[in-house]
């Protein structure tokens, strides 16, 4: 039998493994000296980079939709602490730094979330909404990505309305599993946040228009039986081209998808044998 690793011998030895890694990105900050983006305007920049705005409540397979109510409660509380963020030359953004510890006493609500592979669900879920969508519009930015983690190797959902590449998406937890980009250019960048009924609203604007566009794109899509398990398969790329002439100049693959699907395939999904 395979020996335990201590986060799995209990509940409290998890939240105490947990609160260790809690710690420890705190005192890493604390030593990089990090400059952390922080002051907020309500002032709009002059020019759109992006704009996206993104479905609260989705139909999630089987999962209860009264946790996609709460997760819009979740998600128009958070989106405060972003709305209006000035991101700088040379300053970092970072989701947790921002929004803090989605607690109860803060208003926070049981929302979905992903635990060990699975659909699960705990106070303040929905996030990973949250930094899906500003991670789609950095990706269109000259913005440098610092840190970036996937709900690696799974499809947990059918598709319902997608509107942007699987592979995109990221995975967040308070905060030792954040997401992070950093403001390498000479131009000031800006995020305006906001939720209406139906929707999470985004925008990322900046002081001076970027010399490149940005085209994300998915290709060599389908799905493959391998050993009786199903799998997604496929690669994202990101083009980048020149405002002016519209030329491409480089293709970038920034993502290459093999997740096991963890639903049941519908009799109209092809899959390769």
């Amino acid at each position: 039998m395979e020996r335990k690793l201590f986060c799995e011998i209990s509940p409290f030895t998890y939240r105490l493994s947990m609160e260790k890694e809690i710690l420890k990105r705190h005192i890493l900050d604390m030593l990089r000296k990090t400059q952390f983006a922080k002051e907020r305007t309500e002032e709009s920049l002059p020019v759109v980079v992006y704009r996206h705005n993104s479905l609260i409540r989705r139909r999630l397979g089987n999962v209860n939709m009264q946790l996609q109510e709460n997760k819009a409660t979740n998600l128009a509380l958070a989106v405060k602490h972003i709305d209006g963020l000035l991101i700088r030359p040379g300053e970092t953004f970072s989701v947790w730094k921002l929004i803090g510890r989605t607690t109860k006493g803060k208003g926070y609500k049981e929302g979905l979330t992903i635990a060990k592979g699975k659909p699960s669900q705990g106070i303040g879920g929905g996030m990973c909404q949250l930094s899906n969508l500003i991670h789609w519009l950095v990706l269109h930015s000259e913005l440098t990505i610092t840190e970036h983690h996937h709900h690696d190797g799974l499809d947990l959902f059918p598709d319902f309305g997608r509107q942007i590449p699987f592979g995109t998406g990221t995975s967040i937890s308070y905060n030792y599993i954040d997401y992070r980009f950093r403001n390498d250019s000479l131009n000031t960048y800006q995020l305006r946040l906001r939720t209406d009924d139906e929707y999470l609203c985004g925008e990322l604007r900046a002081k001076e228009q970027q010399p490149h566009t940005f085209h994300i794109h998915a290709e060599n899509e389908y799905f493959s039986r391998e050993n009786g398990v199903v799998y997604r398969n496929g690669e994202v790329y990101r083009d980048i081209i020149d405002r002016v002439s519209g030329q491409r100049f480089e293709s970038q693959l920034i993502r290459t998808n093999h997740a096991r699907v963890m639903y049941d395939c519908p009799p109209s999904m092809i899959i390769r044998e």
